[in-house]
């Protein structure tokens, strides 16, 4: 028999109640929940609405309060330029792909380590362990190359698309709209 999603109910008093264990939870449970890849959905018990998304920010925006943060300010930034823009559901695609690929990158490496020495929890962790002292910097560096690679293909993209947009609607008057051909000639002297 199939297991349904595990059903996490937030009261308005901000507290989070586990319907499949009938006690409540904190966000380190649902931390741990994530961790362990257990499916779960968090509604609100009054409307019904959705708000696993929002449960999940808040641990990462604590996680990354905690004082080893994953993002950079710069790279946060941009992120947040992504909304509204055009881009934005490629954007999510985008890192939604390149973070499975480093998943199963990584899943690999965990295959390769248990086939080189069985299944001793303590002997893959170790070897894990050394092989991230190591090679953690150059895969660091490697990692930051590609997204910083990355980053300019999009931005490359962004500026094809407004381009070609310009250029489609040259023909139209809108105040304070210029074509892109427009934007690179030299300002004319009266």
């Amino acid at each position: 028999m199939a297991e349904t999603i595990r059903l996490i109910k937030k009261y308005p008093n901000r507290r989070l109640y586990d319907t499949r264990t009938s006690t409540y939870i904190t966000l380190a449970d649902v931390k741990e929940l994530v961790l362990h890849h257990e499916e779960f959905q968090v509604v609100d018990v009054k409307s019904g609405e959705d708000l696993t998304r929002g449960v999940l920010l808040q641990i990462i925006l604590e996680a990354e309060a905690g004082g080893a943060p994953m993002f950079s300010s710069d790279l946060l930034s941009q992120m947040i330029r992504f909304y509204g823009n055009a881009m934005q559901g490629m954007m999510g695609k985008y890192l939604e792909g390149n973070i499975k690929a480093f998943t199963d990158m990584q899943v690999k490496l965990k295959e390769q380590a248990r086939t080189l020495h069985g299944d001793h929890p303590a002997m893959s962790n170790d070897l894990w362990a050394q092989f991230l002292s190591f090679q953690g910097p150059a895969m660091q560096n490697m990692m930051g190359a590609y997204m910083e690679q990355s980053q300019k293909m999009f931005q490359q993209m962004q500026e094809q698309v407004q381009g070609q947009t310009r250029n489609l609607f040259a023909g139209f008057q809108y105040p304070g709209f210029a074509s892109a051909a427009d934007e690179e000639k030299p300002a004319e002297k009266k």
